[in-house]
């Protein structure tokens, strides 16, 4: 026999794929035997279809396309004969899903079979239908399937309940026509059949409220009693397992009466002796009974019930803790992270079962336990706990030293009773690991350090030692850095001593020898070094016997290969030797830091401007009042609580941003007041139209942009922009000013009056040099506002002639633009002509997104006086119509 023909045997076929040594050969035997199963189909081929369907069931597991064999699905589930069925209703469920179309093929055939004489081929339907039934097909067969459900045969029973559940998900609406079925499968004795029944029934309550309700008057009593019968039931080896009657029909009933608990008072009362027995009764030496009691205390947690027998659910989770499993212990963790929100004094009993956790060689048992102890810990047992918690810091793996030490820092800053006791605690954890805390960690540490005056003195002597004993933990390196910058006097002089210190003897030449030994340690970072330099440069005044050796410490980092550190050696050797008289100010200690600007800003709470028209002021814990929108200046800490705010622009600081430089008006001179510019201000001020400016006797209020021009440079700076152009004599009037921010899109604030042939514009010198000058004339079609029109005029004011003139514009992807053709390609020397060119700027986005940007318009132009030619390239024009601003 051919051995891939369509009368080869399956067990042939897997045979040959076994032994295959390669995936090609693999392939090679696969696609001959669906060349030989195709050819087996064209010709109808009766005999074998239902070989070879098997064939392609196994084909379609090891991964390969079987969709040519869909249909002889359907035809061996029309034939007649009980195997011919079985086989094809197993290939319709492994080769097809609910989204084939070929699918609604076989509903036909599935009702006459769920209506056959024989239970069997009925059971084959049920289990076809619950596998892959669609939302049509449960509709078209949902009445055959509810009729099922009183079927004389109890496995029809048990399979048209499986059915059941799957027609109410893909059809919720139809869930009331299952309740009344439902409910009479709870009073199955069969266990198949009963355990069916307690699942479509959950579901039901899952899908519909009126079914919830239902079962709740009439099914709770009858649920409970069965749970008891079965809790209290003999041996039956039928159902027997570990020594408990069937723990899965325990735990499917635990589950049922925990949904019908749950929110409703009466029905929890039904079932609460019944709870307390299971919990009571169950073994938990087997993982059947550890299941039992693990459904009956998550059932307790949901239900509304009194505070005992909630007591009771956490106590046996507390054993669960003790169990060697570490799967019980870790859905013990699990569930009492849970039990914590509801009875916190319950789970604070099983404190130490708990921390001998954390204590844990599993990896998961660690985290899920350290996550445990950081919802117990309360202001009463913050001490206790944290110090657990170090001790094991200690001894605890490098991996999971992170996650202990984030948690500790955590709750030593939520929890701390006193800042003495905070400190002691973080310089406990960044001595042992330091090397794993978050900045912030540290930041805030010398944030409370800088609060506390009183414990400067022994701040400093405390990390003095630690930093004596090792070097290896660079955030504790850094606070003992900075501490000992600011306070190293008070660790000198012995200031501020605690009756629980012990003395402690430090020179000034020991304070200058940790500081060296910060900078020369190769472990350490740049910011550790560059923060020991500091503190060398403060020293400096406040240890005169030092001053010297400080400074030749400061000069042999001038010669540094990190630019960090020889920048800042240099500057502070500068201070030494050529700025005495300043050095004193500049090394004077810090002002103490603010502790709710820094709990503000780490907790991400960013003041925002409610509103762009009026200043809302925020006050602060030191009676200063800033505006809510901070300035750069104040995102950096460069700005300084003892300066007034300063007024808010209404939209003119993106601009601002936008160019990177500084728009803000000069200081004006005593006696005059000047108000601030708002956003349109700015912009006008920076093409020098609309308002003038106004009158001062002193010339000292100078914009920023009003520096001098080069009129050499072939660019036409910001500064040509302000100083150099012109307006024709009406752009200074409020009614143009008004007409060009309308042709802006509606940046203005005061309407254009419009003609009959459109509003009119003034004209714009954008660009004006010693050789050329470019004016722009605007205008605007009535009943079309995104499109603008631009007439350029060319002026040469050389005594040149420019041949091969011309004009290119590059604009952004929203605008379109189209250019005219120039007017002519000479343009005349001094004044005496000039060359037109028509532009069409349409926008896109207008009336959709503001937007504003820089428009770049390239003129090259080639000088020809007979002899030499000169060519001018890349000439930046900033364009008013760049302003784009949609209404």
């Amino acid at each position: 026999m051919n051995p891939f023909s369509s009368g080869t045997r399956l067990r042939d076929m897997i045979r040959a794929i076994r032994a295959c040594k390669t995936a090609a050969e693999e392939r090679g035997v696969v696609r001959k035997e669906c060349a030989a199963i195709r050819a087996a189909i064209n010709e109808n081929d009766q005999d074998y279809r239902h070989r070879n369907l098997a064939k392609l069931m196994f084909i379609h597991m090891l991964g390969y396309p079987t969709h040519f064999g869909q249909m002889e699905c359907l035809k061996l589930i029309a034939s007649t004969g009980f195997p011919e069925k079985r086989i094809g209703y197993l290939g319709l469920m492994l080769l097809l899903d609910e989204r084939q179309e070929v699918l609604m093929l076989v509903t036909n055939s599935l009702k006459q079979d769920l209506n056959h004489s024989n239970q069997y081929i009925v059971g084959l339907a049920l289990c076809a239908l619950g596998n892959i039934s669609s939302a049509e097909m449960a509709r078209d067969l949902a009445p055959d399937v509810e009729r099922l459900l009183q079927f004389r045969d109890p496995n029809i029973r048990k399979k048209a309940a499986l059915c059941s559940i799957r027609i109410i998900k893909k059809v919720p609406d139809l869930a009331e026509n299952f309740m009344h079925p439902a409910s009479s499968l709870l009073k199955e004795k069969h266990h198949g059949v009963l355990i069916t029944g307690v699942q479509l029934c959950t579901d039901l309550c899952k899908v519909s409220s009126e079914a919830l309700e239902y079962f709740r008057e009439n099914c709770i009593e009858g649920l409970v009693k069965t749970l008891r019968d079965i809790a209290n039931s003999p041996y039956s080896p039928e159902y027997d397992i570990a020594g408990i009657t069937d723990p899965f029909l325990h735990i499917r009933l635990l589950k049922l009466l925990r949904i019908l608990g749950q929110g409703d008072a009466d029905a929890s009362d039904c079932m609460t002796d019944i709870l307390a027995q299971v919990a009571s009764r169950t073994e938990s030496n087997k993982n059947a009974g550890n299941a039992i009691l693990y459904e009956c205390v998550e059932t307790i947690m949901s239900i509304e019930d009194n505070g005992g027998l909630r007591v009771l659910a956490i106590n046996i989770l507390g054993r669960f803790l003790s169990n060697r499993d570490n799967n019980i212990r870790y859905v013990g963790l699990n569930m009492l992270m849970k039990a914590i929100m509801v009875d916190a004094k319950a789970v604070q009993r099983h404190r130490a079962t708990i921390l001998d956790c954390v204590k844990d060689s599993d990896a998961s048992i660690q985290k899920r336990a350290l996550e445990l102890v950081y919802l117990l810990v309360n202001e009463s047992n913050v001490k206790p706990l944290t110090k657990e918690l170090i001790e094991y810091l200690e001894v605890s793996d490098r991996e999971f030293k992170g996650d202990i030490t984030a948690k500790i820092c955590s709750l030593v800053e939520k929890f701390s009773p006193a800042k003495i006791w905070y400190i002691d605690q973080m310089l406990k954890v960044l001595s042992e690991a330091g090397n794993f805390v978050k900045d912030e960690v540290w930041h805030a540490l010398i944030i409370v350090i800088s609060n506390a005056s009183d414990l400067h003195g022994y701040s400093v002597r405390a990390l003095y030692r630690v930093f004596q004993a090792s070097t290896e933990q660079e955030s504790l390196v850094r606070v003992a850095v900075w501490c000992v910058g600011e306070y190293g006097d008070m660790l000198v002089n012995n200031v501020g001593m605690l009756d629980i210190e012990e003395p402690i003897t430090v020179t000034e030449s020991d304070a200058v020898d940790a500081m060296e030994v910060a900078i020369k340690c190769q472990r350490l970072g740049l910011t550790t070094k560059a923060m020991a330099l500091v503190a060398l440069f403060k020293l400096s005044s406040r240890f005169p016997s030092c001053s010297e050796r400080i400074k030749d410490i400061i000069v042999q980092n001038k010669r540094s290969l990190v630019l960090e550190l020889q920048q800042r050696s240099i500057e502070f050797s500068c201070i030494l030797q050529k700025h005495q008289n300043i050095r004193s100010a500049l090394v004077e200690r810090m002002p103490i830091l603010d502790e709710a600007t820094f709990s503000g800003r780490k907790a991400g709470s960013l003041r925002t401007a409610v509103s762009t028209s009026s200043i809302i002021p925020c006050n602060l814990p030191n009676g200063i009042a800033k505006p809510a929108a901070a300035s750069i200046g104040d995102l950096l800490d460069l700005s300084s609580d003892d300066v007034p705010p300063a007024p808010v622009s209404s939209g003119g600081d993106f601009l601002q941003d936008l160019l990177g430089v500084d728009l803000s008006p000069a200081s004006a001179p005593s006696g005059t007041s000047q108000s601030p510019k708002t956003g349109t201000d700015v912009l006008l001020d920076l093409l020098s139209i609309g308002t003038s400016p106004p009158v001062q006797s002193s010339s000292s209020a100078i914009d920023i942009l009003s520096s001098s021009h080069d009129n050499k440079a072939p660019v036409a700076n910001l500064n040509g922009l302000a100083s150099h152009s012109s307006l024709s004599a009406n752009a200074t009037s409020p009614v143009s000013s008004a007409g060009m921010m309308d042709l802006m899109d509606g940046t203005g604030a005061i309407t254009q009056k419009h003609e009959e042939n459109g509003p009119a514009y003034p004209s714009l010198v954008a660009y004006e040099s010693s050789t050329l000058r470019m004016t722009f004339s605007f205008s605007k079609q009535p009943g079309n506002p995104q499109t603008t029109f631009i007439q350029a005029t060319f002026t040469n004011l050389s005594p040149n002639v420019y041949n091969d003139f011309l004009f290119q514009a590059a604009v952004p992807k929203f605008l379109q633009l189209h250019l005219d053709p120039a007017s002519s390609n000479t343009l005349p020397a001094s004044g005496n002509g000039s060359i037109t060119q028509c532009l069409k700027v349409t926008n896109t986005q207008h009336g959709k997104v503001c937007l504003l940007s820089y428009t770049y318009l390239y003129v090259t132009l080639s000088e020809s006086n007979g002899l030499a030619r000169k060519r001018f390239s890349k000439l930046f024009i900033y364009l008013v119509f760049s302003w784009l601003k949609s209404v």
